[in-house]
């Protein structure tokens, strides 16, 4: 099944490997148990958190920009999905044509008008006024049959979509300059400058996703090269702490980023990012590696791990990576990075974020008929893991530079009552969210505790999938960015302590997100699936086929209920023609005949027999198919 051995894991590895799909009542207590803090903690952060949150919504730019967009659209209002809906189709699509076609339809029913005013920030009231617009436009072009102006009708027809269009995509590049730091290092650079003398830090993120090309892995390489030459020119010698960093997506500079294709991952993906991080090191700048789907994370610990053990790269500590708290491996995770940061003998940069693909991993488990979810299905759940982890971290800042990023103020006041006078550590927010937070955690008079921005970079058309992302990570109702903002949830609400909220509920996973395999109910059990990525699920599945080798089968027409007999032929593996794969008795015209008959014959008992029979006969059917699932895994593999 693999061409070279998987390498072994030590007993950390184990650990991760073992958690990946663990059972979220276990993993939840054990991280409560990680998170607590003394009676004493607990009420000074309390306390810290509501004073907090109580000057945010005292504070003007806490009511701009994003953090009141995501508020006054918040995915549960239909306005909110229809605008996610069509940024992200918009830019997809390929033709004018299609895209007025998807304006009309998307727009039309929405009530824009009820969201004008609403809230105090010009972006918020600005983007309402063009959708608003916009729907109106589009409405009287759409009721063009009830207009007895023809000629008006028709001009409104050929010119309303199309202008209409390029006021959305103008709108867009407005609200990417809201997420987006600037197009070039440079520009953004430029942009920083206010804040850096504030006591902000910056990390670049250059704007793009997977490759799904080598050409594609090429460019985004040469993009990266690029952004770290410009990032290094402005850092100017300060160091990874007090310079801007870049952040680097594995997927961006390989195209064949996944677990089936380990061997050549490690060879070719491993040299790649080594290179980049030595480009890196001689600016003397950070340099960190963002985290991505699930299924990627072992794969990603290899290659992170051997290019960070690297002794090229000795005397610098500005190599790092981002570790996803909602992730049930993330606390081991951690404990594997502060072992192999001790054995390397140099500190590594590790950025602690919640984790913004937690819808996609949800569904694909789902889809997927899995075991379980790799993430925690309740978000208290997630920060409790997140605070588990920070504990850990501080505990280790003899291998770690703690960067802890989070636009929640219970979980920023925990950290900094966990951290006590040691401030040697820096918090991080999202470019365009979190400013009034942050302006109290920044300012000397206060906390006096450094902020690292992480800043996207690219034009707006690169922008679709980090503003997915964002809207679905911060823009659900249960999000700590939306509640903020609304002044009639009350303070002590949102800053719940998440370890006793978790500790006192006597069921861990979400009672309204079942499991992979009771996705459908009680009446029906979700078909089965292998994840080809969980070692653990992966390296008894080898064994079995292994174990199948020299087995041959037999392939023989069936005909109401009996075999028939004829002269086989042989079944040979065409990727080893000297393996023979069993014997085939092939159906003859006579055979076809016979085969109808019987069906006919059979067609009355059939029509006969109860749905929920019928039911009974194909669940078993299905009970069948899985129960052999790796025999006819081992007959597809060889005989293809």
């Amino acid at each position: 099944m693999f061409r070279t051995e998987l390498p072994q894991p030590n007993d950390i590895r184990t650990e991760i490997r073992n958690a990946y799909r663990a059972d979220e009542e276990e993993a939840v207590a054990r991280l409560i148990e990680a998170a607590r803090l003394s009676p004493e903690q607990t009420a000074r952060v309390q306390d810290r958190a509501y004073q907090l949150v109580a000057r945010v919504r005292k504070a003007d730019n806490g009511k701009s920009g994003i953090d009141a967009l995501l508020h006054e659209y918040e995915l549960s209002s239909k306005e909110g999905v229809i605008l996610m809906c069509l940024a992200e189709a918009l830019l997809r699509v390929p033709d004018a044509v299609t895209a007025d076609k998807l304006i009309q339809d998307k727009l039309f029913d929405a009530n824009w008008q009820s969201h004008l005013g609403h809230s105090d920030s010009f972006f918020v009231n600005a983007s309402t006024w063009g959708l608003m617009l916009t729907g109106k436009v589009i409405k009287f072009g759409k009721a063009e049959k009830a207009d007895p102006g023809r000629l008006l009708k028709r001009m409104i027809g050929r010119s309303g979509e199309p202008v209409i269009r390029k006021a959305f995509n103008h709108a867009m590049r407005i609200m990417g300059r809201q997420f987006v730091m600037g197009r070039t290092i440079d520009e953004a650079s430029v942009r920083a400058k206010a804040n850096e003398e504030k006591g902000y830090r910056y990390s670049y993120d250059m704007l793009g996703e997977a490759a799904r090309t080598m050409e594609d892995a090429d460019r985004y390489y040469r993009a990266y090269e690029d952004a770290i030459h410009d990032i290094g020119r402005v850092a100017k010698g300060r160091g990874p702490i007090n310079s801007p960093g870049i952040s680097v997506k594995l997927s961006a500079i390989h195209p064949r980023y996944d677990f089936a294709n380990y061997e050549r991952v490690v060879t070719e993906l491993t040299p790649r990012l080594k290179q980049l991080a030595l480009l890196a090191k001689k600016y003397d700048i950070g340099f960190t590696v963002d985290a991505e789907e699930a299924n990627r994370l072992d794969l990603s610990l290899d290659v992170i791990g051997d290019v960070f053990a690297d002794p090229d790269l000795s005397g610098w500590e500005g190599y790092g990576l981002a570790v996803q708290a909602y992730q049930k491996r993330a606390y081991h995770v951690l404990e594997w990075l502060a072992d192999l940061s001790t054995k390397v003998g140099r500190k590594m940069m590790v950025r602690l974020v919640k984790g913004a693909y937690w819808d996609t991993e949800v569904k694909f488990s789902q889809e997927n008929g899995f075991d379980g979810y790799p993430c925690f299905t309740r978000k208290a759940s997630t920060d409790v893991s997140y605070l588990a982890c920070a504990k850990l971290m501080l505990s280790r800042r003899d291998a770690f530079y703690c960067q802890f990023a989070s636009h929640n103020a219970h979980t920023v006041a925990s950290i900094l009552e966990m951290a006590g006078n040691d401030r040697t550590f820096e918090f991080q927010r999202l470019h365009g969210m979190g400013e009034a937070l942050y302006e109290q955690i920044v300012d000397k008079a206060g906390e006096n505790v450094p902020c690292r921005i992480y800043a996207p970079v690219g034009s707006h058309e690169d922008l679709l999938a980090y503003l997915v992302r964002r809207l679905l990570e911060n823009g659900a109702n249960t999000s700590f960015v939306n509640r903020i903002q609304d002044e009639q949830l009350p303070i002590e609400e949102m800053i719940a302590d998440p370890v006793e909220k978790m500790a006192a509920l006597p069921r861990k996973a979400h009672p309204k997100i079942p499991a992979p395999v009771d996705l459908y109910g009680a009446g029906r059990v979700n078909s089965r699936g292998i994840d080809l990525t969980d070692t653990n699920k992966l390296l008894p599945l080898n064994e079995k086929l292994a174990a199948m080798q020299g087995k041959t089968w037999n392939a023989t027409p069936l005909i109401d209920g009996k075999l028939v007999s004829g002269t086989p032929i042989d079944v040979m593996n065409p990727a080893k023609l000297g393996e023979k794969v069993g014997d085939l008795v092939q159906a003859t015209e006579a055979d076809v005949e016979a085969a109808i008959v019987a069906a006919v014959k059979g067609y009355d008992a059939w029509n006969a027999t109860s749905g929920a029979d019928r039911a009974v006969a194909l669940r078993r059917l299905g009970d069948l198919l899985e129960d052999h699932m790796d025999e006819f895994i081992a007959i597809c593999q060889r005989e293809a």
